[in-house]
């Protein structure tokens, strides 16, 4: 029978992991060129080389952009947790089937500023993307402080420091415990201007 018993820290054996070889693989997967997502992306190829090779770091929004332009969830990025625990119901059982996935094997993802992503859905779909945000003090989600809009609506909770969403026509300021929920269509930006981390839960259901 496997073990079920979570480590003692978690943390302890995190790894921020490089996503530039899994990006090269989705969209080499689609048969798309580097030179076509350069256009539609509006940056050169040798930037899109790059972000692949790990050189450059994309920010918040440039990942949502390539994750949109190849037409995949965000959650894709992410490396499958091959060693999850996954159990599937026999026929008669009477307990439904479930995948885990502890917290020392969901590691993140490090984008520019020093922003890591991790996802919190223990398999990636293409309805939602679940996943946790970790935005160091001063760090912002797009790297020319531009508003950009993207695919899906978009639901997302502070858990600790604060984070602040900016509008078109408004800024909100989200404290630990608020949430918020917006079109992703929305231009908006998020930034951390306080002197904490500020660790967020966002939820994004896609169309």
């Amino acid at each position: 029978m496997t073990s079920l018993a979570a480590p003692s820290d978690p943390m302890d054996s995190a790894d921020v992991r490089s996503l530039g070889g899994r990006l090269r693989a989705l969209r080499t997967a689609r048969g798309i060129s580097a030179r076509t997502l350069a256009k539609s992306l509006g940056i050169s190829a040798s930037a899109v080389s790059q972000i692949e090779r790990g050189v450059m770091q994309p920010s918040v929004s440039r990942l949502i952009a390539i994750t949109d332009a190849l037409g995949v969830p965000l959650a894709d990025v992410f490396d499958d947790a091959g060693d999850s625990d996954e159990r599937h119901a026999a026929s008669g059982d009477e307990h439904a089937g479930y995948t885990l996935v502890r917290a020392h094997q969901a590691t993140p993802v490090a984008l520019e500023s020093g922003v890591t992503f991790r996802r919190l859905s223990p398999r990636s779909t293409s309805e939602l993307d679940l996943f946790e945000s970790v935005y160091p003090p001063g760090s912002t989600a797009t790297g020319d402080n531009a508003l950009f809009r993207h695919e899906g609506y978009e639901i997302g909770s502070v858990v600790s420091g604060e984070l602040t969403i900016e509008f078109d026509d408004e800024t909100v300021v989200l404290a630990p415990g608020d949430s918020i929920s917006y079109p992703c269509s929305k231009p908006h930006r998020i930034r951390n201007s306080s002197s904490r981390p500020a660790v967020a839960t966002w939820l994004i259901v896609h169309p």
